[in-house]
């Protein structure tokens, strides 16, 4: 899946930013605790489709976080 239409997907649930696992092919809400799968390459966004996801393990953004600038 390109990953600028990813960047546009939000979770169908609480609207908050997804995380792209692309090993496990899923895009991950950390909030709601739901994996979608990406299946031949289009992302399954229903909730009925999403498996839950253990909230110990750590998901890494999509996108880093901005810097905040240097104080100087």
């Amino acid at each position: 899946m390109e990953t600028r239409l990813i960047e546009l997907l939000v979770c169908p649930i609480c609207k908050g930013p997804l995380t792209h696992e692309r090993e496990a092919r899923e895009l991950v809400c950390a909030a709601d605790h739901l994996a979608f799968p990406i299946r031949d390459g289009i992302a399954v966004m229903l909730e009925s489709e999403a498996r839950t996801i253990d909230d110990s393990a750590p998901v890494a953004p999509v996108f880093p976080a901005p810097e905040a600038p240097a104080a100087e």
